[in-house]
């Protein structure tokens, strides 16, 4: 018997040996899946608050557990429709795993799409507040713990795509407007040589104010209002200063007229918007100066010089947070699908500014939902297509099919949207009028893919039939680049007297408005809605006064003929856009000035 049990013992220690050697082997491959997935703490967290601190190492393995419990009370808390308890867990959670990146993916979703949802569109300043809830918490916090976890760019950069620059959600317009005004102010005349200014500004406050001048100008700032004597409170209230004066006496904005025109406060502006851009935006203007100029539209006049992106738009912010994440967590010459996903959300925001990249702001009057006999103004935004942006989509496209084919991988997985978009682009040119760059495209999508049966017809047969498509299955994108474009060529003939393929393309134009009007006229949801014909006419012509494609000269004969023929339409234009008046009258300065050249 005693045998017996002392066998029974070498066996167990044996077993739990080989049990315990099996388990060791397993050590360094469950340690790699940890750092992969961020779930290693032994790295120090800098700049930790106490609270972090205490969570991170005080409870220990007890952590998973506790975020077990909060994760299920926050979701019963959303059911319940008690938000900001809810948005207090998360943040709880969050601090409990910091270094877990799908903690804060989800949280961030969590707000801006599934929170924001459950508030009724009639509140839209309560849905965007929620929308950047999500997008800070990810922005500000989430990358801020996990720097090299490209899910969390890639999540950030969608919410922008998806959830602001799309269509999908029933207040989309007013986020867009947000957005608008919101980073409007910091961009300046929105040049590459202001980018450039605000690259090299400086990073910190002590850096300006070693200057003597600067000094002195905060120093009388502070005199009129103590608020500048705070040095965290500077630019925050200087920028609010120069955005809303009516905030301050007379005496504090009399200091602002002083320095007008130097260098002091030229110099300070600068820095108080790439400082603002810098901190609360999160934005580095050197990476912005850098996707401007490998992104930026293409300036037909000189293929050299650099054009801006439109940094009021949702998709020039995705574009910078999923090139940030694949320039920050890149695996050089490794394939992985999550890399992928944030090549794809890089492409997919210059089809979007191809398609959709220029942007008006304008007032549409609407009868009150509370008065009968009431008018309300309401701000609104109308995108429609740049087609400065085709030769970036294409090349991009194309050097990432050649990047993963380098990788090993089957280039198809993006040849279906790179055909797509040139089938696209072949009617696009066709109705702005420009035919020699559609037939252009159409060579190219016929030579890159010579199997399509689509595209084995001539240019004008493609056309008209995939124009008969688009009209069949109309959506809000397609009907704006219908309408647009073929009030775009109408002008176009206008120019040439070519009038009754003006007036048809016009006619044209209006009766695809009223298709769309009558189909969708009804629908309750403002996001797919078109504004006004007159205002969607002056879209048409301000598309064609700022085509370099076409002549000068060209584009001058449309306005004399306006201003002598259409008066009515001259006047209109007028009264609902300055801006576009002060191209026209720019030509016409030009052509005057030519005309005296001459005479002389």
């Amino acid at each position: 018997m005693r045998l017996r049990e002392i066998i029974i013992c070498i066996f167990c220690v044996l077993a739990a040996a080989g049990l315990l050697f099996l388990g060791s082997q397993r050590i360094d491959s469950i340690n790699v899946q940890r750092a992969e997935m961020k779930l290693v703490m032994n790295e120090p967290l800098e700049n930790a608050p106490p609270s972090l601190a205490f969570a991170t190492v005080a409870l220990g393995a007890f952590r998973g557990l506790i975020v077990d419990v909060l994760w299920i009370r926050a979701d019963q808390l959303k059911e319940e429709g008690k938000f900001f308890d809810a948005k207090q867990l998360a943040e709880w959670i969050t601090l409990l795993q910091p270094r877990f990146a799908k903690v804060w993916d989800f949280h961030g979703w969590n707000m801006s799409y599934n929170i924001s949802v459950t508030i009724p569109a009639s509140r839209p300043q309560e849905r965007w507040q929620w929308v950047r809830n999500g997008y800070e918490l990810i922005r500000d916090k989430g990358i801020e713990m996990n720097p090299k976890n490209i899910d969390l760019y890639r999540s950030l950069a969608w919410i922008f795509q998806h959830k602001i620059g799309n269509v999908m959600d029933d207040c989309h317009k007013y986020y867009k407007l947000q957005l608008y005004h919101g980073i409007k102010p910091l961009i300046g005349p929105e040049t590459q040589e202001f980018y450039i200014k605000l690259a090299n500004a400086p990073r910190n406050l002590e850096d300006v104010l070693a200057d003597p001048q600067t000094a002195k100008f905060i120093s009388e700032l502070a005199a009129e209002n103590s608020v500048f004597s705070n040095k965290d409170e500077i630019v925050k209230s200087y920028l609010s200063l120069r955005q809303d004066p009516k905030k301050f006496s007379e005496k504090t904005f009399a200091v602002i007229d002083r320095y007008r025109g130097t260098d002091t406060l030229e110099d300070f502006d600068v820095f108080a918007k790439a400082y603002h851009l810098r901190k609360t935006w999160k934005l580095e203007p050197e990476l912005m100066v850098r996707l401007n100029e490998q992104y930026g539209p293409i300036d037909y006049k000189d293929p050299n010089n650099v054009l801006a992106l439109d940094w009021t738009q949702a998709d020039v912010h995705a574009m910078y947070w999923a090139a940030l994440g694949l320039e920050k967590a890149n695996k050089e010459g490794e394939y992985r699908f999550e890399e992928l996903s944030t090549d794809r959300i890089v492409f997919h925001a210059i089809q979007a500014l191809y398609t959709r990249g220029k942007m008006i702001i304008y007032t549409s009057r609407l009868p009150s939902k509370t008065d009968p006999n009431g008018i309300v103004e309401r701000e609104s935004v109308f995108l429609y297509p740049d087609l400065r942006m085709f030769d970036r989509y294409d090349a991009l496209l194309r050097n990432l099919q050649e990047k993963y084919r380098q990788l090993g991988q089957d280039d198809e997985i993006l040849e279906v949207p790179h055909r797509n978009m040139l089938k696209r682009a072949v009617l696009l040119f066709y109705q702005a009028g420009h035919t020699n760059k559609a037939l252009k495209v159409y060579n190219a999508l016929r030579k890159d893919y010579p199997k399509d049966q689509e595209i084995q017809v001539s240019l004008n047969e493609y056309c008209r039939t995939r124009l008969m498509q688009e009209l069949k299955d109309m959506g809000l994108a397609d009907a704006t680049e219908i309408i647009t474009l073929m009030l775009h060529e109408g002008y176009a003939r206008y120019a040439v007297h070519d009038d009754d393929e003006a007036y048809g393309r016009e006619r044209m134009a209006r009766e695809v408005y009223d298709h769309y009007v009558r189909e969708f006229g009804d629908e309750e949801a403002d996001r797919i809605h078109l504004p006004e014909f007159s205002i969607l006419r002056y879209v048409g012509l301000s598309s064609f006064i700022n085509d370099e494609r076409y002549p000068e000269d060209l584009r001058r004969n449309l306005i004399d003929r306006l201003e002598i023929e259409r008066p009515e339409l001259y006047e209109k234009l007028k009264e609902q856009e300055e801006a576009v008046m002060q191209e026209l009258e720019h030509l016409q300065q030009q052509q005057a000035q030519e005309q005296q050249g001459q005479q002389q």
